[in-house]
């Protein structure tokens, strides 16, 4: 799985930074180094008001905030790698 979180200019301002830092913290506590790949990304063009913009794999999710990190975390990165049978 390729995760990428944008860290283009207005997603940098929204804190991209922090939900970086979430998402290493999360990918080492759950063990899954092997199952994924995290990188940034430029703009996305998928801007939103509040919050950054974070790529899984194809599939663009725009406005994700600290606040909505473990949910976001759960739902479309420990559910998807278990329906792939990677976990």
């Amino acid at each position: 799985m390729i995760v990428q979180v944008c860290v283009g200019s207005s997603c940098h301002l929204k804190g991209s930074a922090d939900i970086v830092e979430l998402m290493q913290k999360a990918i080492e506590r759950d063990h899954l180094e092997s199952e994924i790949t995290l990188a940034g990304s430029f703009c996305t063009g998928q801007c939103n008001r509040v919050g950054v913009t974070i790529t899984v794999d194809d599939q663009v999710f725009p406005g994700i905030t600290k606040d909505g990190f473990s949910e976001f975390y759960q739902e479309h990165i420990i559910k998807k790698l278990k329906q792939e049978g990677s976990i």
